[in-house]
């Protein structure tokens, strides 16, 4: 079982590592990672277990966060339908997206930041993605909102890009132009 101490922080060099792609069929080594990195989120999202392990909640989780280069991270969050996204992407890629952008009004967060880093990270409105699954078949997904943004930030994780590397340093809430805002005012 994954806990936050074994998700790695901010300052830590595989964070700013690119992932390696990850041969299929998957070892029975990545699997468990795999599974283990969707459980985490599971149970960060859970009240009691949260509590009992001390677990930050989270939506998604990179192998690069638990010290591990593999191009692989798992999602689990609903998109706004209420229908559950729950699984984890093995060298995932983006093949087309949105002129259109969007961003988080609350900012984005991470589980290897301790801290609260104010400021808009911008992000294709849609994007149109390709995956392998666990068992190794080829998945293609339309994404929008929130779950677009959370594909968005973790495959920045595998190639070593922090969300705070994409706020405007001299303005971090400057309007984006062509984008929709996401999220409570």
């Amino acid at each position: 079982m994954i806990l936050m101490d074994d998700i790695v922080r901010e300052g830590h060099p595989t964070l700013r590592l690119k992932a390696e792609e990850v041969k299929l069929p998957l070892t029975d080594e990545d699997k468990q990672l795999a599974a283990d990195m969707l459980e985490y989120l599971k149970n960060s999202q859970d009240p009691e277990t949260a509590e009992k392990y001390g677990l930050r909640p989270g939506i998604g989780l990179a192998a690069n966060q638990v010290n591990s280069l593999k191009r692989m991270f798992a999602l689990h969050l609903e998109d706004e339908n209420g229908e559950l996204l729950s699984f984890v992407a093995v060298n995932p890629k983006i093949v087309s997206h949105s002129v259109e952008k969007t961003y988080l009004t609350a900012g984005e967060g991470c589980l290897s930041v301790d801290r609260q880093v104010h400021g808009y990270v911008p992000r294709y409105a849609r994007i149109t993605a390709k995956f392998f699954t666990v068992d190794g078949k080829e998945q293609k997904l339309r994404l929008k909102g929130l779950p677009a943004i959370a594909f968005q930030h973790e495959l920045d994780h595998l190639n070593g890009i922090m969300f705070y590397d994409r706020i405007n340093e001299e303005n971090p809430f400057a309007e984006i132009s062509d984008a929709i805002p996401y999220g409570e005012k």
